[in-house]
């Protein structure tokens, strides 16, 4: 890509935006280019969010320009923004679950001949759309039985259907597999050569330095930067740009030697999701697990912490074989599970911080609940957690990474001594990472024994004292940290070493 300042398709420049008492954005510029992938990074609250809907026109800016192709544009609204060669492929996909591929990407702009909708025209624009993207099932079902990846090609489809000349992609692989993510990684290269201008929002560095021609930074609702693929795009200088600081490499905190085994699991199974899965976790360490996408990783986990009945094998607890017939089950036990989803079956989103983190055991007087303490303990736990954010907030309020901390306070209060991390960092960014992995060390060398199921190799490498890899319901390959290297785990994973 020849970067120009003769050829800017699009410019936002001098942006600012406020709220009561915040200041989302101030004196933003962006700049866009014919046939470029610009990457958006920053911190959960750096300003990205309150940028892309300004850019797509769901907020107007308090102050600054927009001019596309030189020419200076108002937005007042999606449909304009639309209108004027903008899309966006939203993290929380948009489609209309009941309807088809071909009737999602023209809605809303369907042709009529006397009165009735030309879907013959519908069709064969949606089929040309799909076809570009190389889409591969039926576009006549209801998009609700697609997998999410083809789902994300159908929003990606519609916004070249509206003949978009910017396409926005928030979090855009965040619910994807790897396969599909490399699928999704040449469609965005193939619209690039095309003369697309993609902004790229992801707080995976990895893709960042896969894809991106350029990146811009926020943090605080500033413009920090915007650096250049090669040198100056590296994960120190953008993490540094992100935080204000550098990050430890927390493979070298010191922590207590492995000890006694907490948790050992023998020969679990359970019909259609996994078989004879045996490993063990001792006090003082955290043993990662790795697989694809549907290895098992989930549902093993799910049959630990009682959420679903194993068909056959063992679980012991300090040396006590146990049998879980529910969640309490296993909380009284000691383990805590921190699900992967902590949006849906983490936390109650429209509940308090206080009566999320005391829901496992809320402190009572005389049958009533007793609020002082309640509040009390919460607080303390989040001390804990590293979070200062008041008890009084609602959950859903909350960034990623102050959510995740939410979790983990709730499962301090009960004492836990096993931890079971399901994704711990999804949708987190860098900095609140460093924070989660700091609080996991902290855990481990009090005596807590950690089992961390993660999809991000850096992650697995980085925090695990061993690695158990599993792939199509099985464990089939157990290392050390010093043994294990990305090429080798992903051998395993993907089984191109069988």
């Amino acid at each position: 890509m020849q970067v120009s300042a003769n050829n800017s398709l699009l410019v936002l420049d001098g942006v600012s935006k406020a709220w009561p008492g915040v200041k989302a954005l101030q004196d933003v510029r962006l700049e866009l280019f014919p046939g470029e992938i610009h990457a958006l990074i920053g911190e959960n609250g750096a300003g990205k969010s309150t940028l892309l809907k300004i850019l797509f026109g769901v907020h107007q800016a308090d102050t600054g320009t927009l001019h596309i192709e030189g020419k200076p544009v108002k937005l007042a609204g999606p449909g304009e923004a639309i209108a004027n060669g903008i899309s966006m492929v939203h993290q929380e996909l948009s489609l209309v679950p009941q309807l088809n591929s071909i009737q999602n990407i023209v809605l809303g702009r369907e042709r009529s001949v006397a009165g009735f909708i030309d879907w013959a025209d519908a069709r064969k624009q949606a089929l040309v759309a799909l076809n570009r993207l190389n889409f591969t099932a039926d576009p006549n079902v209801s998009v609700r039985r697609l997998s999410i990846g083809q789902q994300q090609l159908v929003e990606l489809a519609r916004a070249l259907a509206y003949d978009a000349k910017v396409i926005i992609m928030d979090e855009p692989t965040a619910s994807l597999s790897g396969h599909e993510s490399e699928k999704l990684f040449e469609i965005l290269k193939d619209l690039r050569s095309s003369g697309h201008a993609i902004v790229y929002v992801s707080h995976r560095l990895a893709e960042v330095f896969t894809l991106a021609d350029r990146a811009t930074v926020l943090r605080d609702g500033k413009l920090i930067g915007t650096v250049l693929r090669g040198k100056e795009l590296t994960e120190k200088s953008l993490v540094r740009m992100m935080v204000g600081r550098g990050l430890d490499d927390h493979t070298t905190l010191p922590h207590t030697p492995p000890g006694e085994i907490m948790l050992q699991v023998d020969g679990l199974s359970r019909h259609n999701d996994f078989q004879n899965v045996s490993f063990d976790v001792r006090r003082g360490e955290i043993v990662g697990m790795a697989g694809m996408i549907g290895a098992g990783r989930t549902e093993v986990a799910r049959c630990i912490a009682g959420a679903d009945v194993m068909d056959a094998g063992k679980i012991h607890v300090r040396g006590k074989q146990q049998k879980f017939k529910s969640p309490a089950d296993s909380v009284k036990a000691g383990i805590a599970f921190l699900t992967e989803d902590r949006k849906h079956q983490g936390l109650a989103l429209r509940m308090s911080l206080a009566k999320n983190i005391t829901l496992p055991a809320p402190p009572t007087w005389l049958s009533f609940i007793n609020r002082r303490k309640q509040n009390d303990s919460a607080k303390s736990a989040l001390e804990k957690a590293s979070s200062k954010v008041n008890v009084s907030r609602r959950a859903g309020t909350l960034s990623g990474g102050n959510q995740q901390k939410v979790v983990l306070a709730k499962w301090l209060l009960t004492k836990s001594e096993i931890f079971i991390f399901d994704e711990p960092t999804r949708g987190i960014d860098v900095g609140a990472k460093a924070e989660i992995y700091a609080l996991m060390r902290e855990l481990t060398d009090q005596g807590a024994a950690i089992l961390m199921i993660s999809s991000e190799m850096p992650e697995l490498l980085r925090m695990s004292d061993r690695i158990v890899v599993m792939r199509e319901g099985k464990k089939v390959a157990e290392m050390k940290r010093a043994e294990a290297s990305e090429e080798l785990v992903v051998a395993w994973a993907t089984g191109a070493n069988s």
